[in-house]
Protein backbone atom coordinates (compact mmCIF):
# COMPACT_ATOMS: atom_id res chain seq x y z
CA UNK A 1 0.00 0.00 0.00
CA UNK A 2 1.40 3.58 -1.09
CA UNK A 3 2.60 5.50 2.10
CA UNK A 4 0.47 9.00 1.46
CA UNK A 5 3.45 10.54 3.73
CA UNK A 6 5.99 9.68 1.98
CA UNK A 7 7.60 12.80 0.52
CA UNK A 8 6.25 14.95 3.48
CA UNK A 9 7.88 13.00 6.38
CA UNK A 10 11.12 13.14 7.79
CA UNK A 11 12.13 9.84 10.18
CA UNK A 12 15.87 9.98 9.68
CA UNK A 13 18.52 12.78 10.50
CA UNK A 14 19.95 14.82 7.63
CA UNK A 15 20.05 17.96 5.96
CA UNK A 16 16.60 19.75 4.92
CA UNK A 17 15.66 22.51 2.85
CA UNK A 18 12.72 23.76 2.80
CA UNK A 19 12.32 25.66 -0.50
CA UNK A 20 12.39 22.71 -2.40
CA UNK A 21 8.85 21.52 -0.64
CA UNK A 22 5.93 23.64 -2.19
CA UNK A 23 4.06 24.97 0.97
CA UNK A 24 0.83 25.68 -1.64
CA UNK A 25 0.56 22.11 -2.62
CA UNK A 26 -2.80 20.32 -1.44
CA UNK A 27 -2.18 16.29 -1.46
CA UNK A 28 -4.42 15.63 0.65
CA UNK A 29 -7.45 18.05 -0.38
CA UNK A 30 -10.61 16.49 -1.83
CA UNK A 31 -11.50 19.68 -3.68
CA UNK A 32 -12.46 23.07 -2.83
CA UNK A 33 -12.44 24.53 0.91
CA UNK A 34 -15.79 23.29 1.07
CA UNK A 35 -15.08 19.79 0.01
CA UNK A 36 -12.25 19.87 2.23
CA UNK A 37 -14.22 21.38 5.45
CA UNK A 38 -17.15 18.77 4.93
CA UNK A 39 -14.76 15.99 4.45
CA UNK A 40 -12.93 17.04 7.61
CA UNK A 41 -15.92 16.84 9.75
CA UNK A 42 -17.05 13.87 8.63
CA UNK A 43 -12.84 12.86 9.65
CA UNK A 44 -13.37 14.32 13.23
CA UNK A 45 -16.24 11.72 13.94
CA UNK A 46 -13.42 8.71 13.61
CA UNK A 47 -11.01 10.89 15.44
CA UNK A 48 -13.13 11.06 17.98
CA UNK A 49 -14.06 7.63 18.75
CA UNK A 50 -10.48 6.91 18.54
CA UNK A 51 -9.83 9.23 21.03
CA UNK A 52 -12.66 7.97 23.72
CA UNK A 53 -10.77 4.34 22.64
CA UNK A 54 -7.46 5.55 23.81
CA UNK A 55 -8.42 7.40 27.09
CA UNK A 56 -10.47 4.30 28.10
CA UNK A 57 -7.63 1.56 27.47
CA UNK A 58 -5.19 3.89 29.11
CA UNK A 59 -2.40 1.92 27.66
CA UNK A 60 -1.30 4.76 25.24
CA UNK A 61 -0.79 8.48 24.95
CA UNK A 62 0.21 10.57 22.21
CA UNK A 63 1.64 14.02 21.87
CA UNK A 64 0.54 16.30 18.69
CA UNK A 65 3.57 19.19 18.20
CA UNK A 66 2.55 22.04 16.06
CA UNK A 67 5.48 24.57 14.70
CA UNK A 68 5.84 27.32 12.08
CA UNK A 69 6.17 30.98 11.40
CA UNK A 70 3.90 32.96 12.84
CA UNK A 71 0.23 32.84 10.99
CA UNK A 72 1.22 29.97 9.96
CA UNK A 73 -2.09 28.44 11.64
CA UNK A 74 -1.52 26.19 15.25
CA UNK A 75 -4.47 27.69 16.95
CA UNK A 76 -6.92 27.26 13.87
CA UNK A 77 -5.32 22.93 13.12
CA UNK A 78 -6.17 22.82 16.85
CA UNK A 79 -10.16 24.03 16.19
CA UNK A 80 -10.71 22.71 13.22
CA UNK A 81 -8.98 19.06 13.82
CA UNK A 82 -10.33 18.63 17.72
CA UNK A 83 -13.70 19.93 16.44
CA UNK A 84 -15.80 16.91 17.62
CA UNK A 85 -13.50 15.53 20.52
CA UNK A 86 -14.55 15.40 23.69
CA UNK A 87 -12.17 17.72 25.81
CA UNK A 88 -12.10 14.96 28.37
CA UNK A 89 -8.71 13.39 27.77
CA UNK A 90 -7.37 15.83 25.45
CA UNK A 91 -5.42 19.33 26.74
CA UNK A 92 -3.78 21.92 24.22
CA UNK A 93 -0.93 23.39 25.86
CA UNK A 94 0.17 26.74 24.33
CA UNK A 95 4.02 28.23 25.16
CA UNK A 96 4.76 32.03 25.61
CA UNK A 97 7.85 33.09 26.87
CA UNK A 98 9.08 31.57 30.49
CA UNK A 99 7.49 32.64 33.48
CA UNK A 100 10.21 33.65 36.24
CA UNK A 101 9.56 29.82 37.76
CA UNK A 102 9.90 28.08 34.29
CA UNK A 103 13.37 29.97 33.70
CA UNK A 104 14.63 28.89 36.98
CA UNK A 105 14.78 25.07 35.41
CA UNK A 106 16.71 23.55 32.29
CA UNK A 107 14.76 24.46 28.96
CA UNK A 108 12.75 20.94 28.72
CA UNK A 109 11.43 21.53 32.30
CA UNK A 110 7.89 22.92 31.42
CA UNK A 111 7.37 20.79 28.67
CA UNK A 112 7.79 17.70 30.73
CA UNK A 113 5.53 18.55 33.26
CA UNK A 114 3.45 19.25 30.39
CA UNK A 115 3.79 15.78 28.70
CA UNK A 116 0.62 13.65 28.12
CA UNK A 117 -0.35 10.91 30.92
CA UNK A 118 -1.48 7.41 30.09
CA UNK A 119 -4.87 7.65 27.70
CA UNK A 120 -4.17 11.57 26.93
CA UNK A 121 -3.32 13.59 23.70
CA UNK A 122 -1.95 16.72 24.49
CA UNK A 123 -0.71 19.30 21.90
CA UNK A 124 2.23 21.82 22.31
CA UNK A 125 1.18 24.74 20.40
CA UNK A 126 4.71 25.66 20.06
CA UNK A 127 6.85 23.52 21.91
CA UNK A 128 10.59 22.40 23.14
CA UNK A 129 11.86 23.87 19.82
CA UNK A 130 10.50 27.51 19.84
CA UNK A 131 13.51 28.39 22.66
CA UNK A 132 16.18 26.92 20.40
CA UNK A 133 15.23 28.46 17.19
CA UNK A 134 14.20 31.88 18.64
CA UNK A 135 17.42 32.19 20.71
CA UNK A 136 19.35 30.61 17.83
CA UNK A 137 18.10 33.18 15.45
CA UNK A 138 18.03 36.34 17.67
CA UNK A 139 21.67 34.94 18.62
CA UNK A 140 21.77 34.56 22.57
CA UNK A 141 22.90 30.48 21.49
CA UNK A 142 26.13 29.77 19.00
CA UNK A 143 26.02 26.81 16.60
CA UNK A 144 27.56 24.49 19.27
CA UNK A 145 24.80 25.33 21.75
CA UNK A 146 21.88 24.78 19.52
CA UNK A 147 23.91 21.24 18.69
CA UNK A 148 23.83 20.41 22.55
CA UNK A 149 20.15 21.60 23.18
CA UNK A 150 19.06 18.69 20.15
CA UNK A 151 20.85 16.45 21.45
CA UNK A 152 18.67 16.89 24.65
CA UNK A 153 15.56 16.99 22.85
CA UNK A 154 16.68 13.71 21.09
CA UNK A 155 17.03 12.24 24.91
CA UNK A 156 13.63 13.82 25.80
CA UNK A 157 11.86 12.18 23.09
CA UNK A 158 13.49 9.05 23.03
CA UNK A 159 12.68 8.87 27.27
CA UNK A 160 8.71 9.88 25.94
CA UNK A 161 8.61 7.39 23.20
CA UNK A 162 9.81 4.65 25.14
CA UNK A 163 7.25 5.27 28.18
CA UNK A 164 4.50 4.84 25.69
CA UNK A 165 4.37 8.16 24.23
CA UNK A 166 3.81 8.63 20.20
CA UNK A 167 5.08 11.35 19.01
CA UNK A 168 3.72 13.41 15.91
CA UNK A 169 5.47 16.63 15.29
CA UNK A 170 3.85 18.81 12.53
CA UNK A 171 5.82 21.85 11.03
CA UNK A 172 3.33 24.22 9.33
CA UNK A 173 4.77 25.17 6.13
CA UNK A 174 3.83 28.20 4.56
CA UNK A 175 4.95 30.83 1.93
CA UNK A 176 6.46 34.31 2.90
CA UNK A 177 3.71 35.37 0.31
CA UNK A 178 1.30 34.46 2.49
CA UNK A 179 2.08 35.32 5.72
CA UNK A 180 2.42 38.54 4.61
CA UNK A 181 -0.81 38.23 3.61
CA UNK A 182 -2.27 37.00 6.79
CA UNK A 183 -0.31 39.27 8.98
CA UNK A 184 -1.99 41.86 6.88
CA UNK A 185 -5.82 40.84 7.19
CA UNK A 186 -4.68 41.31 11.22
CA UNK A 187 -3.55 44.48 10.96
CA UNK A 188 -6.83 45.45 8.72
CA UNK A 189 -9.62 43.81 10.69
CA UNK A 190 -10.17 45.36 14.13
CA UNK A 191 -11.31 42.06 15.78
CA UNK A 192 -8.06 40.29 14.34
CA UNK A 193 -5.59 43.29 15.09
CA UNK A 194 -4.95 41.98 19.07
CA UNK A 195 -3.15 39.16 17.21
CA UNK A 196 -0.14 41.57 15.80
CA UNK A 197 2.41 43.46 17.36
CA UNK A 198 5.62 44.87 16.98
CA UNK A 199 7.52 41.90 17.35
CA UNK A 200 5.74 40.15 14.62
CA UNK A 201 6.80 42.61 12.22
CA UNK A 202 10.50 42.22 13.48
CA UNK A 203 10.47 38.29 13.26
CA UNK A 204 8.58 39.06 9.74
CA UNK A 205 11.89 40.54 8.83
CA UNK A 206 13.68 38.14 9.77
CA UNK A 207 12.14 35.72 7.52
CA UNK A 208 14.97 33.65 5.81
CA UNK A 209 17.02 33.77 9.27
CA UNK A 210 14.26 31.51 10.84
CA UNK A 211 13.12 29.41 7.86
CA UNK A 212 17.09 28.28 8.19
CA UNK A 213 16.76 27.94 11.81
CA UNK A 214 13.78 25.77 11.46
CA UNK A 215 15.54 23.78 8.29
CA UNK A 216 18.72 23.00 11.16
CA UNK A 217 15.86 21.72 13.73
CA UNK A 218 13.69 19.55 11.56
CA UNK A 219 17.17 18.09 10.09
CA UNK A 220 18.49 17.36 13.66
CA UNK A 221 15.73 16.12 15.23
CA UNK A 222 14.23 13.74 12.73
CA UNK A 223 13.49 9.99 14.07
CA UNK A 224 11.65 7.12 13.53
CA UNK A 225 10.14 7.21 17.04
CA UNK A 226 9.88 11.08 16.56
CA UNK A 227 9.09 12.13 13.12
CA UNK A 228 8.52 15.25 11.33
CA UNK A 229 5.90 15.68 9.20
CA UNK A 230 6.13 19.06 6.80
CA UNK A 231 2.48 20.33 6.85
CA UNK A 232 1.89 22.24 3.53
CA UNK A 233 -0.05 25.03 4.89
CA UNK A 234 -0.70 27.94 2.45
CA UNK A 235 -4.35 26.61 2.32
CA UNK A 236 -5.83 26.08 5.87
CA UNK A 237 -8.48 23.77 4.92
CA UNK A 238 -5.59 21.39 3.09
CA UNK A 239 -3.24 22.25 6.47
CA UNK A 240 -6.27 20.62 8.50
CA UNK A 241 -6.92 17.51 6.48
CA UNK A 242 -3.36 16.56 6.48
CA UNK A 243 -3.04 16.83 10.30
CA UNK A 244 -6.14 14.92 10.89
CA UNK A 245 -5.33 12.16 8.63
CA UNK A 246 -1.61 12.18 10.24
CA UNK A 247 -3.68 11.52 13.73
CA UNK A 248 -5.90 9.02 12.65
CA UNK A 249 -3.00 7.30 10.63
CA UNK A 250 -0.86 7.31 13.91
CA UNK A 251 -4.16 6.29 16.28
CA UNK A 252 -5.53 3.39 13.70
CA UNK A 253 -1.74 1.90 13.87
CA UNK A 254 -2.33 1.86 17.72
CA UNK A 255 -5.29 0.09 17.58
CA UNK A 256 -6.83 1.15 21.45
CA UNK A 257 -9.74 -0.90 22.60
CA UNK A 258 -12.32 -0.42 24.90
CA UNK A 259 -11.23 -2.23 28.40
CA UNK A 260 -13.30 -5.42 28.65
CA UNK A 261 -14.50 -4.14 32.51
CA UNK A 262 -14.74 -6.33 35.36
CA UNK A 263 -16.15 -9.98 34.31
CA UNK A 264 -18.02 -10.05 37.48
CA UNK A 265 -20.64 -7.77 36.30
CA UNK A 266 -21.58 -10.02 33.58
CA UNK A 267 -25.11 -10.68 33.14
CA UNK A 268 -25.78 -8.33 35.96
CA UNK A 269 -29.95 -7.10 36.19
CA UNK A 270 -29.61 -3.81 37.36
CA UNK A 271 -32.85 -3.11 39.97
Amino acid sequence: MADPFKHLRLHDAGPVNLAHIDPAQQPFSVGDKQADQARLGELAVRLSALQDRLHAAKRNQLLLVLQGMDTSGKDGTIRSVFQAVDPLGVRAVSYNVPTAQEAGHDFLWRHHRDAPAVGEIVIFNRSHYETVVVEYVAGLINDSERERRYQHILAFERLLADTGTTLIKCFLHISKDEQRRRLQQRVDQPDKRWKIDESDLKARALWNHYQRAYELALGATATADAPWYIVPSDSKSHRNLMVMQILLDTLERLAPAYPPGSPSLLGVKIE
